[in-house]
């Protein structure tokens, strides 16, 4: 599944050539991931849709190193391909035992559920910071350190982190096990459809959250216990049910449901539609508390602040955010709760080393523009205490951005 072009005015460009980067990766293990995304990704389920989404990256790379499927290009697919060839053109740059270390990262990320991300990350985060100005070594894979990159400006160097946090780190009910639920339960609900035709809406509470198979199989038991025993009601500690007819105000035509949903049940809501025969079942769930995804984000600071940077020099935590909605991402920013969980985090001892923490996402890594993607390309937080804060050789890269 091809990224999106970033924005509609985006002109195609002739494909770009990526046999580097597959031999970078080693023929056979691009080969041999390409297979397991395809039996992935290959049906219409929750699950398979939803590795497509979290696999992008890989398959979009895939499509452009085929001639047979790449001929033109949009601006994020340009923008992937040029991470790649970065890639090519680091490892060139390397003698042999960084350059394995790099392929070590590649590898790793075309591994499981693994994706690319972390290295087209820092390969993004370096970028940016030579066109601050910045000299930047690969210290992490030229010599082995904790930190990814050494930076160098007027004099002052600098330390530079990359980490990649999920937001499933933070979510109360995870999605994958929402997705394995849903695709499980989905034919015995157009079942029970066909013999209850109507348009139903099923809410579900989970005081607790929802984690893990098990959690996950005692949940469908529930639901389809209580649409065998046609009752309206299920309580227990660990999920609430309640059956009820779908009354949504301008959500009779199906193109406007799923738009209808989420307004009425916010971003942090889990939805699922069945539809046969003109009769339709939702089911909406919502976990017992708000998600966390920002305080997620500032536990990995406070570890990677502990783990990976010395304090020797000024620390930069570059800190990319994956698996977020664009609601989600705007939410976190319009709300402030990502800067005020920062800041926060700036005033602790675990981040005396730290001199700024900057946060990103694919939004802003494809190109894309506000309010989907922050305008300078990653939010950035100064810390005030830290003695680095104020030397105009670092400002560039932490000055706060809002």
């Amino acid at each position: 599944m091809p990224f999106a072009a970033a924005e509609s005015s985006d002109r195609p460009a002739p494909a770009p050539r990526m046999e580097g980067f597959v031999q970078l990766c080693g023929g056979a293990s691009w080969a041999s991931r390409l297979s397991d995304l395809a039996a992935r990704t290959q049906d219409s389920s929750l699950l398979s849709r939803a590795a497509q989404h979290r696999h992008a990256l890989e398959l979009t790379l895939a499509r452009l190193a085929d001639p047979a499927s790449a001929s033109r290009t949009s601006l994020a697919e340009q923008r992937i391909a040029g991470f790649a060839q970065e890639a090519v053109r680091l490892a060139a740059s390397l003698p042999p035992g960084p350059r394995a270390r790099l392929r070590e990262r590649l590898l790793a990320g075309l591994t499981g559920d693994a994706t690319l991300i972390p290295v087209f990350h820092l390969l993004r985060t370096a970028a940016g910071l030579r066109a601050q100005g910045f000299q930047v070594r690969f210290a992490g894979l030229a010599d082995g350190l904790p930190q990814d990159l050494l930076v160098q400006r007027d004099g002052v160097e600098a330390e530079v982190a990359c980490e990649t946090v999920s937001a499933e780190e933070g979510r109360q009910v995870n999605r994958g096990d929402w997705f394995a639920l849903v695709d499980a339960i989905n034919p015995e609900l157009q079942t029970w459809l066909a013999a209850h035709p109507g348009r139903y809406l099923l809410k579900v509470t989970l005081p607790e959250g929802l984690a893990g198979a098990d959690q996950a199989a005692e949940l469908q038991g529930r639901i389809s216990t209580l649409l065998a025993e046609e009752k309206r009601q299920d309580i227990c500690a660990q999920a609430v049910l309640k059956l009820d007819p779908l009354v949504l105000a301008g959500a009779q035509a199906a193109d406007r449901l799923p738009a209808r949903l989420r307004a009425a049940f916010g971003p942090e809501a889990h939805l699922a539609v069945t539809a046969t025969a003109g009769s339709v079942f939702v089911m909406a769930a919502r976990a017992g508390r708000e998600n966390e995804i920002a305080n997620a984000v500032a536990r990995r600071a406070a570890l990677a602040a502990e783990a990976r940077l010395s304090g020797q020099r000024p620390g930069i935590l570059a800190i990319f955010i994956e698996d977020l909605e664009r609601a989600e991402w705007r939410g976190l920013r319009d709300s402030l709760e990502l800067e005020g969980v920062i800041r926060r985090f700036l005033t602790t001892p675990a981040a005396r080393p730290v001199v700024a923490v900057s946060c990103t996402t694919r939004f802003e890594m494809l190109g894309a523009t506000p309010p989907d993607a922050v305008a300078e390309g990653e939010l950035r937080f100064r810390n005030p205490a830290h003695p680095a804060a104020r030397l105009a050789a670092l400002a560039p890269a932490v000055l706060s951005s809002m």
